[in-house]
């Protein structure tokens, strides 16, 4: 039988993003180091172009990675899903490898117009990063399409050991700045992509293509770029706001007010990475499913996605000076003001999966691009609005009212193509409790003191009750999750 869709989107998800667990925990012990040996500046810096290395990689990756994991769950001829895999391996190591060596050839302009300083030294690690982030991510997408998870977690912990070790050494132990986080992140990258790409050799080593075969690698390439294109421009722009809320604070209140910013999202890895895994085991599925029982999975998925992701925003929003204070110290104190709305925002951008799926169940990628360009119009109107007055906090604001609309307005674009019965009672049941809870007991509870930390820490522990009282979540799903987690306790 096979396993439930939430069961295995669960198994998919921690198999994939259980390295990226771990390096959120390690990059929240290792923060108070980082945050003491990197002024706001060079975390502003490192910050923003580690940004860019994503938004690069999207638009280098030109839907193929999307493409690629449509394509192997329809094509089950190994011969084709090899000539896909050599396909789209090479085009875009071809792309990643040229766009790096622009970086490496106009390190000074490139850092003056991206950080608005001369800094060419940290965009020359921003080379290695974009030829190593985007290449270990179609890596990683074959990896999902094999469903080779035990690979996949191996690679990704060799990863995570790799970079905390290396990235500790250049920022704490030879200072060097910005520019050593960069490389710390990056090089480790690379020795896991060398021995990816030496385990998948016997798929991805080059076959001479003569005659019919050419003329079939020539079309499997127009067709991956034709499902895979449409879907660039929607996934590039709702990024994009990440991208433009890091620029309009480098530009008009300086790397100093991006620092903060950067520091508030590193406080966030929690639900970013739970967004990740998300985005990570979300496809695979979700184009596997049938006609039949998609509808329903969706409705199922966005509920509890909602509920998990929901309360751990709640969570920060209680305990955010806390957190603050313990991981950043005083220099980033302002960093408590951004941490739930970029939270929220981050939360929010999982959910973008769920429509841009949809869209590409159809073959209609481009339908969710109006959604992403209004998002991004209404993040630089905020941005105009609330960032003179809050800085990191407008900006994050900003990010949170571009993400509501994105997600309003690909869920109307969408909606004729699958009609999914979302529970619309209980998530505005479950929306509405967390949010009262998040601000009603932060209206009331000192920010310091035994009595104001014990009181935040009861809010967030009644929020579970309060969701059963008021039918976000059903009791029959309470005694489901019971009996999952007894079954995995020793001894049973």
């Amino acid at each position: 039988m096979a396993p439930h869709p939430l069961r295995r989107l669960a198994a998919s998800g921690m198999a994939y993003q259980s390295a990226s667990l771990v390096a959120g925990v390690l990059a929240l012990v290792t923060l108070p180091l980082y945050s003491r040996h990197l002024t706001r500046d060079e975390l502003g810096a490192a910050e923003t172009l580690l940004t860019w290395i994503i938004l690069a990689s999207i638009l280098l990756r030109a839907g193929l990675q999307e493409a690629l994991l449509r394509h192997w769950f329809h094509d089950a001829d190994a011969a084709r899903r090899g000539r896909l895999a050599r396909r789209v391996t090479g085009w875009v190591l071809l792309g990643s490898t040229a766009l790096a060596v622009v970086f490496l050839l106009l390190a000074e302009p490139l850092s003056r117009v991206l950080l608005g300083e001369s800094l060419p030294g940290p965009i020359r690690a921003t080379a290695l990063g974009i030829w190593a982030f985007t290449n270990l991510e179609v890596q990683n997408a074959l990896l999902r399409a094999q469903e080779a998870r035990r690979r996949y977690l191996t690679a990704a912990l060799t990863n995570v050991g790799l970079t905390v070790l290396t990235t500790v050494v250049l920022v704490v132990a030879l200072d060097q700045g910005a520019s050593g986080y960069l490389v710390g992140n990056y090089a480790a990258s690379s020795v896991v992509l060398a021995g990816l790409w030496w385990s998948q050799r016997a798929l991805l080593r080059p076959r001479p293509a003569r005659g019919a075969d050419a003329a079939q690698d020539g079309d499997d390439l127009r067709s991956l770029l034709r499902f895979g294109l449409p879907t660039v421009p929607p996934e590039a722009a709702v990024f994009a706001l990440n991208i433009v809320d890091r620029q309009w604070l480098v530009h008009t209140s300086g790397l100093d007010a991006n620092g903060v910013y950067s520091a508030a999202a590193k406080l966030a890895t929690l639900v970013i990475v739970v967004a990740r895994a998300f985005q990570a085991a979300w496809p695979p599925l979700a184009y596997d499913l049938s006609d039949e029982e998609a509808p329903r999975t969706y409705a199922n998925v966005v509920r509890a996605y909602v509920l998990v992701l929901g309360w751990m925003v709640v969570g920060l929003v209680l305990l955010r000076f806390q957190v603050t204070d313990l991981l950043l110290g005083p220099d980033f104190a302002a960093a408590a003001g951004a941490l739930p709305w970029l939270a929220l925002g981050w939360a929010l951008w999982g959910l973008t999966w769920v429509f841009t799926t949809i869209a590409g169940r159809h073959h209609e990628t481009g339908r969710t691009l109006p959604a992403a360009l209004l998002g991004l119009a209404v993040n630089v109107a905020a941005l105009a609005l609330l960032v003179p007055s809050l800085e990191a906090t407008g900006a994050a604001i900003a990010l949170v009212a571009a993400y509501v609309v994105a997600l309003t307005v690909a869920h109307l674009r969408t909606r004729r193509l699958m009609h999914v019965p979302f529970d619309w009672a209980r998530l505005a049941a479950a929306v509405v409790v967390m949010t009262a809870v998040a601000v009603g007991v932060d209206a009331v509870a000192d920010p310091g003191g035994v009595a104001g930390i014990a009181l935040r820490l009861a809010g967030c522990a009644i929020v579970p009750p309060l969701l059963v009282l008021v039918g976000g979540v059903r009791p029959s799903e309470v005694a489901v999750v019971r009996r999952a987690v007894l079954a995995r306790l020793p001894g049973r």
